[in-house]
């Protein structure tokens, strides 16, 4: 079954976060199981963002993030961003392309 993970959180350091999140993507080239990551900002204009990461299945993300490339953007995110991020696990249940 097809599983998306929310990461919510805030930062007022959003290019440093896509610094990091460029970093990730170039050393998990190749092994990482994410197969596609959508970076959103709230709509009000705050300091506020959600990203929304999409597996195959909850295996594959538990796979993903026990890559030490993962971990090491998790510790980096930790220091950019305020507080503790939120996550939601999702299981999809219904696609539809409309």
């Amino acid at each position: 079954m097809a599983f998306i993970q929310l990461i919510e959180y805030t930062t007022s350091r959003p290019e440093d976060v896509a610094e990091v999140t460029t970093e990730w993507e170039r050393a998990t080239r190749g092994k990482r199981s994410a197969r596609r990551v959508l970076s959103t900002k709230h709509h009000e204009g705050s300091d506020r963002y959600c990203d929304i990461v999409f597996f195959d299945s909850y295996e594959s993300a538990m796979e993903n993030s026990q890559l030490p490339e993962t971990q090491e953007y998790a510790r980096k995110m930790g220091e950019l961003i305020d507080g503790e991020p939120t996550y939601r696990d999702l299981d999809v249940v219904e696609d539809l392309e409309l």
